[in-house]
């Protein structure tokens, strides 16, 4: 009988175009189109739930069944997981809503970031990454009240690394939905474009990414902006004049050539602004030289030219920004390689500022190559220095992937590097810079320094930091160690687990159909059973309530109906519930699957459908001789005028009897 009530719903839902017809629409195949619309969290109300303006609009557009899809399709959507419809709008066969938490949480001082943005960016990322999932190929987004964290989340949620492989992902095109804040969106499409360069060639394979190859792919991406940038590849002859003795001992393992890559981007209009210098660490695979590195995991050491990655994509970012500011970028690019060449530990070699340097541990080759960079990037007077690294293991010791690690000497960089933090979800943390470590890397037996401390393994990370600071001599420097934060797990919701990042977030964190309550999906929020199997274990608490002992000779007659009534409602609930689910899927197949195949599956639905229908007759027919038994017990125990009202099942039945069978024909 429910399934009667079922057919004659979507039979009077197509005649009167509430609903689209279930027929596949060539259309839709070959345009793939999908949109992703937000829902925050109601406040005060649980489990409530309020629609962001392109979503309401969107909603008012289809009479209110977006809302009432969200109601009946399982709970209320939390933060950062989604939820998708199809065939619900001629334009958008594919429909994704994404939970982005409370409206306008803001800046939480304990955790170091913009949750609302945070949110924003995780929710658009798992909205868009389902949607690929389902092969669709052009992605309108919501702005979800802010355009640019939108985008943010949705380039950098789609990103991955797969030239290499015969089956790729569906390339899916972006563009904003429903907001006229297009200058945000642009903005944040272009700070992610920034970290997915980094990440490309982070991830690349160490053979395909030479300290040549490097140079040449930052080159060709600058050179749209010739205007204002100016790149020069510095060969090892010139690393020889200018007596970069460190940089050099790193590179003499391996056969490919070093390469010193020094970028100026002059986007102020005062040409003799003091410029801002970028230092990153560029050795594109470490070995560990001599000091061979354990074979295990040494593949992701070809991200080791993390820091080196950052400054470059920072420079092609603020160029396709136009940002008034002079930058000046430097990368030392080599390889660690063992060989006879080689460094060896208890070499001795001399900086570019005449210091001398003790290599006991070849491994510890990256603040080597930046001593080089620092004293030559002097040179050029800046007026602030940051340099870039993913400098120790010792960092991921202390600090995990939560956060960067900061070592500098002035309060005012710290301050805007913080700050920065707090709005990217980039976050840093400070470490110290104390004589304490100093004292350690100076102590050296045959050099004026070591490169590893006194005592190696204890507060490594602040030791290599104490090294680098004995090669400046500016005011305003900061050391940012991001060896913990080069790879993601699932700790950043937004980027996919195992891709390679720069520094963790935009430069300047998903739920699908395995989370509960997706509507594509049989399977249910608690346990394994199907959506048929919840219907007949309601069923079956409903039986054993109403044989119970208890309720046969109770005398408490009220009591009895009330629990009566309220087994057979959450039958009916669950009945529901499963009503929902076959129409979502019925829509789903028709949406997605070319018509022959749509056929095959159609016939199985048949199937499905007419073994629930069947059920909910038994279970009808059960129900029935149990309320006639209560009721014969409850005439026993009241007089004629107390008899209950007639309950849910004489309405059900009354309906049943006047609606005339209508079978479901395939399209």
């Amino acid at each position: 009988m429910t399934m009667l009530l079922l057919r004659r719903a979507v039979q009077t839902a197509v005649r009167t175009n509430h609903c689209r017809s279930f027929c596949v629409s060539q259309t839709h195949l070959s345009e793939r189109k999908g949109l992703v619309l937000g829902v925050f969290e109601k406040e005060g109300e649980e489990g409530g739930l309020h629609l962001t303006e392109a979503a309401a609009g969107f909603d008012q557009c289809l009479s209110g069944k977006l809302s009432d899809l969200l109601k009946i399709s399982g709970p209320a959507l939390k933060k950062g997981k989604s939820r998708v419809f199809y065939g619900i709008h001629k334009d958008f066969p594919c429909v994704a809503v994404v939970g982005l938490g409370k409206h306008d949480e803001g800046v939480c001082g304990a955790e170091n970031w913009d949750t609302s943005k945070e949110n924003i960016r995780q929710a658009v990322s798992a909205g868009c990454r389902l949607l690929q999932d389902l092969e669709v190929n052009h992605v309108e987004v919501d702005s979800c009240s802010d355009a640019q964290s939108a985008a943010e989340g949705a380039a950098l949620g789609l990103f991955h690394y797969d030239q290499l492989k015969s089956k790729k992902k569906t390339k899916v095109t972006t563009q904003l939905y429903g907001s006229a804040d297009s200058a945000g969106w642009e903005k944040g499409v272009m700070y992610a474009e920034g970290q997915n360069l980094a990440r490309l060639l982070m991830e690349a394979p160490a053979n395909h990414v030479t300290p040549t190859t490097f140079a040449n792919t930052i080159e060709e991406k600058l050179a749209p902006y010739a205007e204002r940038v100016s790149v020069n590849k510095r060969s090892q002859s010139w690393m020889e004049e200018q007596q970069m003795g460190a940089f050099l001992s790193v590179s003499r393992g391996s056969e490919e050539p070093p390469v010193f890559l020094e970028l100026h981007y002059n986007g102020s209009p005062n040409s003799k602004q003091a410029p801002l210098l970028l230092v990153g660490k560029g050795i594109t695979f470490d070995s560990g030289g001599i000091s061979l590195k354990p074979s295990a995991s040494m593949d992701a050491m070809r991200a080791d030219m993390g820091g080196a990655a950052t400054v470059c994509a920072s420079i092609v970012t603020a160029a396709a920004l136009k940002l008034p500011v002079n930058i000046i970028g430097l990368a030392p690019l080599c390889e660690n390689m063992p060989s006879g060449k080689a460094t060896k530990p208890g070499d001795v070699v001399k900086a570019k500022n005449g210091k001398t340097i003790q290599v006991d541990n070849t491994d510890a080759e990256g603040r080597l190559i930046l001593a080089d960079a620092l004293c030559y990037g002097h040179t050029f007077n800046p007026r602030a220095i940051v340099n870039v690294a993913t400098l120790t293991g010792a960092m991921d010791v202390a600090l995990g992937s939560a956060a960067t690690g900061v070592f500098t000497n002035s309060d005012w960089l710290w301050g805007q590097l913080h700050k920065a933090s707090v709005v990217t979800g980039d976050r840093v943390w400070r470490m110290p810079l104390f004589q304490h470590y100093t004292r350690q890397v100076t102590d050296s037996q045959l050099a004026d320094l070591n490169n590893i401390g006194k005592y190696s393994r204890s507060g490594g990370a602040c030791t290599a930091a104490a090294f680098l600071r004995e090669f400046v001599t500016a005011p305003h420097w900061a050391h940012l160690d991001i060896a913990g934060v080069m790879s993601n797990k699932d700790e950043v919701p937004y980027l996919r687990k195992g891709q390679q990042q720069p520094s963790g977030h935009p430069v300047g964190g998903p739920g699908g159909p395995s989370q509960p309550g997706y509507p594509g999906s049989a399977t249910r929020a608690q346990g394994n059973n199907t959506l048929v199997d919840e219907l007949e274990a309601s069923f079956e608490a409903c039986f054993a309530s109403l044989v119970s002992q208890d309720y046969v000779n109770g005398t408490d007659q009220e009591e009895i109906r009330t629990g009566v009534d309220q087994c057979i409602q959450k039958f009916l609930d669950v009945a529901r519930q499963t009503e929902c689910f076959f129409l979502q899927k019925r829509l789903q197949l028709s949406v997605q699957k070319p018509e022959q195949v749509v056929k095959e599956d159609v016939s199985e639905l048949r199937n499905e459908l007419q073994r629930k229908e069947m059920l909910v007759q038994k279970h009808l027919t059960k129900l029935h001789h149990w309320q006639q038994v209560l009721e014969d017990v409850s005439v026993q125990h009241r007089k004629p005028t107390d008899l209950p009202p007639p309950g849910p099942l004489a309405f059900l039945e009354q309906a049943s009897a006047n609606l005339p069978p209508a079978p479901l024909k395939p399209n």
